[in-house]
């Protein structure tokens, strides 16, 4: 898979997670997927994303 497919699935993951959590545990949960949902919007803008650092230093292709 490319660097933005795999964004794409762990942003997909972290909403999917926040959300059961919110509705499982804690409302405070859905700031995170808040969160999330702000950093796609931003690396709409930038093309980058914090989240990609991390994917180049595990080896993952452009």
């Amino acid at each position: 898979m490319k660097l933005e497919n795999w964004l794409r699935l762990i942003a997909g993951i972290f909403v999917l997670i926040s959300l059961a959590l919110g509705y499982l545990h804690s409302s405070y949960w859905h700031l995170f997927t808040a969160f999330v949902g702000m950093n796609l919007v931003q690396s709409a803008f930038t093309s980058w994303c914090p989240s990609m650092v991390v994917l180049r230093k595990f080896g993952v292709k452009e």
